[in-house]
């Protein structure tokens, strides 16, 4: 009898295990945090050649073992200090963000002007000019992080995984994503940085000329992430949602996709409204952003198979509201 019952409590011991989940081997979930305040370093890159200082931000995990880095690229008028709700939930899940400010289109270009001249001022500066000096930002900060990487003493050193390398930007910071990360122009020099493996892009842009969508993005490599809204349009740079949606059907097919917020104006992705805004912010529009970014990250920067099953399967639909669009390819 003894036995008997020492058998059948076995038995129902076993099925527990089977029907709930284990507490060691939780299901995966991109939301998931510690409680723990990412640290914090305002630094700037000093790139020699052009005489220029690059003011940056870096938000470190708790783990003091080598990390995947994560870049972010501010839009138009903003700076290092901008989007932070991206910067500690990335940092938290174990990635070194590295948010960079660009002098000559970062809030510099409007903070010192009266009111009514900060459009002009800010339209001069979404020129091709300040796009340039914007791509060269982005390779002299990586140059910089990895020497900063490899010298002794330096606080970064040793703590930065410099072949897991994510690039991620808002609007102007969007087009600067795009440009490092696989789009090909028309005119110009190649300037796509094959340290970068996977970018994250809010707020993209079609090509100025219509019909170059699959010139300028049928050839990217690496995987991309597109986020944008319904109400996503901006006074200056003349993207219309049209030109934000006409990117992802351009892409090639593999690891590509895109989360449309409905209602989500501009201002979607970053922390306060901006001019112009008419729609209440839906607070569930940072909880979506966050938990399909930080999924994205983990299946192509630690080819996580749970974060890939999570994004490929219906994970997303589980924190996006019903009207947001999601698909993939």
């Amino acid at each position: 009898m003894r036995l008997l019952f020492i058998v059948s409590l076995l038995l129902m011991i076993s099925a527990s295990a089977l029907t709930y989940p284990s507490p060691i081997n939780p299901p995966y979930d991109p939301l998931l945090i510690e409680k723990f305040e990412p640290e914090q370093k305002d630094l700037s890159v000093r790139d020699e050649k052009r005489s220029r200082e690059i003011p940056i931000r870096v938000y470190l995990p708790k783990e003091k073992t080598l990390s995947a880095v994560v870049l972010f690229s501010h839009g138009l008028g903003g700076s290092r200090e901008g989007s932070a709700f991206l910067g500690n939930h990335w940092a938290a899940r174990g990635y070194v963000a590295v948010f960079l400010q660009h002098p000559g289109s970062d809030d510099s270009v409007w903070k010192d002007k009266p009111p009514r001249e900060r459009l002009a001022a800010m339209r001069a500066a979404a020129d091709l000019g300040n796009f340039l000096l914007r791509v060269d930002d982005v390779r002299a900060v990586l140059d910089q992080l990895d020497r900063w990487n490899k010298a002794a003493g330096n606080p970064l050193s040793g703590r930065l995984d410099m072949k897991r390398i994510g690039m991620s930007g808002h609007s102007f910071g969007a087009v600067t994503t795009q440009a490092v990360s696989g789009q090909r122009f028309v005119r110009g020099a190649e300037v796509t940085d094959s340290r970068i493996k996977a970018a994250v892009i809010m707020s993209p842009s079609g090509p100025r000329r219509a019909g170059n969508g699959e010139q300028a993005f049928g050839s990217v490599k690496i995987p991309w992430m597109l986020l944008t809204g319904t109400r996503d349009t901006a006074p200056i740079g003349d993207a219309t949602i049209e030109s934000r949606l006409s990117v992802f059907p351009a892409l090639p097919a593999g690891s590509k996709y895109e989360l449309v917020l409905y209602n989500a104006e501009h201002s979607a992705f970053t922390e306060r409204a901006l001019p112009g805004d008419s729609q209440p912010r839906n607070p569930n529009h940072h909880r979506s952003i966050l938990a399909v970014t930080t999924a994205f990250w983990d299946a192509y920067l630690r080819d996580d198979p749970n974060a890939r099953k999570w994004l490929d399967g219906d994970g997303p639909r589980k924190v996006l509201d019903k009207e947001d669009r999601w698909q993939r390819k």
